[in-house]
């Protein structure tokens, strides 16, 4: 019986391996779309838990009691080695982190709108902990299964800690629903002001998301932004029940039928004022990573001074034994 061969283009070998769980990695064929898709992607997350660390990071000093203070160290601390794990796999697909930081300081590159939120008092910190982080582990936890193997294997370690953060602002909460009025006041007024912001973290609605389609096509993403906002409000108003506290929207109420919870209209307006670099926060937030970048000018120049010296010395060891 005589077959003939079907000749099979680099895309179809691609996406048969996506399509059969195989991860890719650095070193094998990709469509150059998959890569751009991916540098955007994982740049701006890492971007996101950069600049992430700064609305936290200025309530360090002013927490009100020593473990308080040493709970939020742990959590930046944890946050900027996030960005670390995620600038390193970014750069497996070929683009410097220099490139990222110049092209996150010019305002080519994304960060999540979140962070473009003030901090007004220490409920905040609480807020940002169970809401924010919440949010984020909704979004995250896909992503360990994402078809990318240097993404995927990073997002095992972050989402672990991603859950220790959003325990931490929950009983940050909680405490405070048990205090004084003012005190329960502050945590409602926090609950109010993160609540909208946080679900604008999933990003814009499907049929208005022009990267989702090809996205769960290549695997990279593996639920689309409505439906992780929707498991996302499920779970935070049943959570909201035991801090003894309500979310900021009227229209929010258990849809029988659907076996989920309705819930407001988002202002779309607001999110992509903010995604455009006019939130309440944009340019303070830019002109800090600018500042520190700057400033840590010195520390990667000894840095790499110091890489140079050792591998010459190396170098002149290996030269002796040879000889």
């Amino acid at each position: 019986m005589n077959t003939e061969s079907v000749a099979v283009t680099p895309e179809e070998h691609f996406q048969d391996k996506v399509n059969r769980e195989v991860k890719i990695e650095p070193r094998d064929w990709m469509p150059e779309k998959y890569r751009q898709t991916l540098i955007r992607q994982i740049s701006q997350h890492a971007h996101s838990e950069i600049v992430g660390m700064l609305p936290e990071g200025n309530w360090i000093t002013r927490a009100p009691s020593l473990r308080r203070k040493a709970t939020l160290i742990a959590k930046v601390q944890d946050e900027a080695g996030h960005g670390l794990y995620l600038y390193s796999a970014a750069e497996t697909l070929g683009i410097s982190r220099a490139e990222m930081i110049d092209q996150l300081h010019s305002g080519k590159a994304k960060y999540s709108s979140i962070f473009n939120y003030p901090t007004l008092n220490w409920a905040d910190i609480g807020a940002i902990g169970w809401l924010v982080d919440g949010a984020a582990i909704m979004n995250q936890v896909p992503l360990c299964r994402t078809s990318y193997g240097p993404y995927a294997r990073a997002m095992v370690r972050i989402c672990k800690e991603e859950s220790f953060h959003q325990r931490q602002g929950f009983e940050i909460l909680l405490t405070l629903s048990k205090g004084t009025e003012a005190q329960r006041r502050m945590c409602q007024d926090a609950i109010n002001r993160w609540w909208w912001p946080s679900i604008m973290m999933f990003g814009p609605s499907d049929d208005a998301s022009p990267h989702t389609a090809q996205s769960m096509k290549w695997k990279i993403k593996r639920i689309s932004n409505d439906e992780l906002r929707q498991k996302f409000v499920d779970v935070i108003a049943e959570q909201v029940k035991i801090l003894g506290m309500t979310l900021p929207d009227e229209a929010l109420a258990w849809n029988e039928a659907r076996g989920h919870y309705d819930f407001g209209t988002i202002n779309w307006e607001e999110f992509w004022n903010v995604i455009s670099g006019n939130g309440p926060c944009n340019r303070e937030r830019i002109a800090a990573r600018i500042a520190a970048h700057e400033e840590g000018a010195w520390v990667r120049e000894a840095a790499s001074a110091f890489a140079e010296k050792q591998r010459q010395r190396s170098g002149g060891k290996d030269e002796k034994a040879v000889a």
